[in-house]
């Protein structure tokens, strides 16, 4: 039922990525709701500050407005907090564990990086899996080996739960990513056009709807 229901664009909002680009959160996520996108993940890696929350709670507040899922990266509490759902990344909380604190009703993702983590996820209390990076990517320091596209449907066949595809995936890829089997693509970079208005965000966000439908 929910691989019908998660949206084929996963928006990543990378607080990071916006930093460098002289862009707030909220200017970003404001013109990703508007250009249709239905679930929006709150990534920021460094120390999640009190200003930084108060930006996440703006976020969760037009997520709503808009309809559309909102999701934090790796903080349980925090998602807790702001009734948003979680990710989680293979050195955070378990997903059993973190879904004490989220409760039953939460959506809850997990990263994976390869068959045995994927074959593993299986088992946690998780309501979809994420395996990457399919390709390059710029977004992660230290990142896992490159999946690779031709392995996504070997691995699609390991698990039952959807399957969101992340990692250097782009407009070009992104069509063949789903044909391989992927059920949902995470995006940061590709999202980010060269100049950042809301105007050349918006139609950024239109494309990758129109080409992952």
């Amino acid at each position: 039922m929910l691989r019908k229901l998660l949206p084929r664009l996963y928006p990543i909002l990378d607080t990071a990525s916006l930093a460098r680009r002289g862009r707030q959160p909220v200017f970003f996520a404001e013109a990703l709701l508007e250009g249709g996108a239905r679930i929006l993940q709150f990534r920021q890696k460094e120390h999640f500050s009190r200003q930084m929350f108060e930006t996440a709670q703006t976020v969760a507040a037009l997520c709503a407005r808009a309809g559309a899922q909102f999701v934090i990266n790796d903080r349980a509490d925090i998602a807790a907090i702001l009734d948003a759902g979680l990710h989680l990344g293979q050195d955070d909380l378990a997903p059993l564990l973190a879904r004490r604190v989220l409760g039953p009703g939460r959506l809850l993702g997990f990263s994976t990086h390869n068959a045995e983590q994927l074959q593993s996820a299986n088992s946690e209390p998780a309501d979809y899996l994420a395996i990457g990076p399919i390709f390059t990517t710029g977004s992660k320091d230290r990142p896992a080996p490159q999946v690779g596209l031709e392995n996504i449907p070997t691995l699609r066949r390991l698990t039952p739960r959807p399957l969101v595809a992340i990692g250097g995936i782009t407009r070009a890829t992104a069509q063949s990513v789903l044909r391989a089997g992927a059920d949902s693509i995470a995006v940061i970079g590709d999202l980010l056009p060269e100049e950042i208005t809301k105007a050349t965000v918006r139609e950024r966000t239109e494309e990758w709807i129109r080409l992952t439908q």
